[in-house]
């Protein structure tokens, strides 16, 4: 596509083992790919933004709300606002998140 709202940001370094890139975004919405090396880290946290993830690859270890749930390539599930959340990879993967409204600290 070659809209305005279509980028191909590079790769960042977002620590532990994690990469990010951002793929598409306008104010209203933002997709983004997190690359996880074996044993990297997403920590927990929590944001604002409602968000979705789909795993494309790989196998993690995922916590939301103090519950963990082992997720593989093809699963997808939705967080809510301000909803504590995280994971940790057991086999390397990609995971696609979307942000509704744009994550703005990621640009």
């Amino acid at each position: 596509m070659s809209d305005n709202n279509t980028q191909n940001h590079d790769w960042v370094d977002a620590g532990g083992g994690v990469q990010r890139r951002v793929r598409a975004e306008n104010q209203e919405l933002m997709v983004v790919e997190f690359k996880f090396e074996k044993g990297g880290v997403g920590s927990l946290h929590n944001h604002p933004h409602t968000q979705s993830t789909y795993v494309q690859s790989g196998v993690f270890d995922f916590e939301m709300d103090g519950k963990t749930q082992r997720i593989s390539a093809g699963d997808s599930f939705i967080i809510p606002s301000n909803t504590v959340h995280g994971c940790k990879c057991i086999e390397a993967g990609l995971l696609i998140d979307c942000f509704t409204p744009r994550r703005d600290d990621f640009l």
